[in-house]
């Protein structure tokens, strides 16, 4: 879904998150989510009473209680009473829906968050509730597994092998150090296989964090910030659910939705990819056409800091922020959810000419 000429002009004009930790056992989602509201909130001086729609991404199956993004709302501010949505995805998906919502006129300011607490549980196991529930879920091959028969698939085709996947591990993690606007990341060694051809290094770490942006259309956003990041175009599109279906050494959704949102229609200069695993930023640098012009996951990616429901936020978030900073004129994000890049979102940003 492109936004065509004579469309209203939406712009992400401020991201923030959190540093992003191993363990917030001490604190609760609320608790974890209110100084990113309000950072992203101060980012534009506006107040809650300002925004004229909230949208939220979360996982009840992360939380363990059903409902659990309603208690989060306390951390927003309910009353009075706000225009809220919410969607059981990563928090890109909650984006989505406060565009088309800004697009149509519905609103001019919106509010998206995103939060996840993985430390708590066996995310690989909670994961596969993801999965087909006849016939592949009651298998319980988890997340790192199915990323690992990805990674034996790219290998056996040819397109990479071990230490390949291991340069992009490095990659990203060097990336993040040498970053300064990155929030804290994790340092995770090569090590050993976790399960083959994966090492521990190829994976991503578990920890909790959350981000928030705020979208704004037209002059709002010019008045809110210096250089709004604007958002060109962006689509989803889901693969089948069947893995034995699919080829998983190609991404035709993430292809196709980067064509809707109109990411070949002229070069990019970075990408911020959500590729929790090595291999799978062999398969999306081929799906969107990178070549090595192309700054790839200069905050670090998925492979630096992993919350699980805000990583795929965290991409458009730091790509706007490169935007808003002058250290890129038009930028490609990536997000992804489901075993193997199985859903893509590819959203197209780009700042107005200096």
């Amino acid at each position: 879904m492109t936004s065509a000429p004579g469309d209203r002009e939406i712009a992400v004009v401020a991201f923030a998150q959190t540093v992003h930790r191993r363990t917030s056992d001490e604190l609760s989602e609320v608790e974890m989510l209110m100084p990113v509201l309000h950072e992203v909130l101060d980012r534009t001086g506006l107040k809650t009473a300002d925004i004229d729609f909230t949208c939220s991404g979360s996982s009840d199956y992360l939380a363990g209680r059903a409902f659990s993004f309603t208690l989060a709302l306390d951390g927003v501010g309910a009353w009075p009473p706000i225009s809220e949505s919410h969607v059981e995805m990563d928090g890109a998906w909650a984006l989505y829906e406060a565009w088309t919502k800004l697009l149509t006129g519905g609103a001019d300011t919106a509010l998206v968050y995103a939060y996840g607490k993985s430390s708590p549980g066996s995310v690989r196991d909670v994961l596969t509730r993801q999965l087909d529930p006849y016939y592949v879920a009651p298998l319980w091959p988890d997340s790192v597994a199915l990323a690992a028969l990805q990674a034996q698939a790219l290998i056996d085709a040819g397109d990479t092998d071990e230490p390949a996947l291991a340069a992009v591990a490095a990659r990203n993690r060097e990336n993040a150090a040498a970053n300064p606007h990155a929030q804290l990341r994790h340092s995770v060694p090569q090590g050993d296989h976790l399960v083959r051809p994966l090492r521990t290094g190829d994976c991503p770490p578990i920890g909790d964090g959350a981000a928030a942006v705020i979208l704004a259309a037209g002059d709002r956003a010019r008045d809110l910030c210096a250089r709004p990041a604007w958002i060109r175009g962006i689509d989803h599109r889901i693969e089948a659910h069947g893995l034995g279906v699919r080829d998983l050494t190609d991404s035709p959704s993430t292809r196709l939705a980067a064509e809707r949102a109109g990411a070949f229609e002229r070069p990019v200069d970075t990408a911020e990819l959500h590729a929790p695993f090595t291999a799978q930023e062999i398969v999306l640098r081929k799906a969107l056409r990178l070549d090595d012009g192309v700054v790839v996951n200069p905050s670090g990616g998925a492979l630096a800091a992993n919350p699980i429901m805000a990583a795929g936020l965290i991409r458009i978030g730091e790509a706007a922020a490169r935007i808003h900073r002058g250290a890129s004129d038009r930028a490609l994000a990536h997000a992804t959810s489901g075993p193997c890049l199985q859903q893509n979102l590819v959203a197209v940003l780009e700042g107005e000419p200096r």
